[in-house]
């Protein structure tokens, strides 16, 4: 489904991503890791438009999207959960998984007819998936830190996606949380058929949750296999399991 080869962004003399290469296929769970200042974060703003390229490709479904505009990746059926946190705290739940419906539906000008009475039906059933249903109601700025990154999940799944990247998702969770995220995280895969791209810094998560492991360091990818593989690899234990180059 995803296909990233060679991919690179330079900063000035920085070099965030050198030469980036990544495989995903469809119904996947694959983790990407690496040390503090990998490029993981880049890599994943490359890949979904908000950065362009220097070089290299970026292939979802055997279309060439490196250097696509945000909306029209989403709109190909590719969507980002953030590492920080990113909803209308003014605005409910509800509100908040319904405006991400409406505005892939194109409806969010439609003349005449009340925004609350479009998309009713599919933003229920996006809020009972994710567990937030009986929350649909409260004001979206009030949530536990937990139920904000749960909420987030819900609007990425308003843009229908087929793959879903998330940067750290269970970042500054509680383990309570961090749990519930996890068990969310297997049903969107096992259940809707999402395929899932994601970053961490919790190994016990990222060996309990994919499939498949990339792992990065300084802009590169060293290496890319099952779990046992990555686990095994030496060059992987050397530059980020063991430790050593945390820069």
């Amino acid at each position: 489904m995803l296909s990233v080869q060679g991919l690179s962004k330079s900063f000035g003399p920085f070099l965030a991503v050198a030469d980036a290469n990544l495989e995903v296929a469809r119904g996947e769970v694959v983790a990407v890791i690496g040390p503090n200042g990998a490029g993981k974060t880049t890599l994943f703003k490359l890949i979904t438009g908000q950065l362009k390229p220097d070089g290299g490709r970026v292939l979802f479904k055997g279309q060439d999207i490196a250097g696509l505009s945000p909306h029209r990746v989403c709109r190909l059926g590719l969507s980002l959960s953030y590492q920080v946190v990113n909803i209308f705290s003014r605005m409910s739940v509800f509100e908040n998984v319904q405006v991400a419906v409406l505005a892939r539906r194109r409806q969010v000008l439609r003349l005449f007819t009340p925004a609350a009475h479009l998309a009713v039906d599919e933003t229920w059933e996006i809020l009972n998936s994710v567990g937030l249903a009986e929350k649909a109601a409260v004001t979206s700025g009030t949530l536990s830190h937990g139920d904000s990154k749960v909420l987030e999940m819900a609007i990425a799944l308003g843009n229908r996606p087929e793959l879903l990247i998330m940067d750290e998702p269970t970042a500054g969770m509680s383990p309570e949380e961090t749990r519930a995220a996890m068990a969310l995280i297997r049903r969107l895969n096992t259940e809707m058929g999402l395929t899932i791209l994601f970053c961490e810094h919790d190994m016990e998560l990222v060996f309990n949750l994919a499939q498949r492991i990339m792992v990065m360091r300084q802009g590169r990818t060293i290496a890319q296999g099952t779990c046992d593989e990555v686990r095994c690899d030496e060059k992987v234990q050397q530059a980020y399991l063991g430790g050593h180059d945390h820069a």
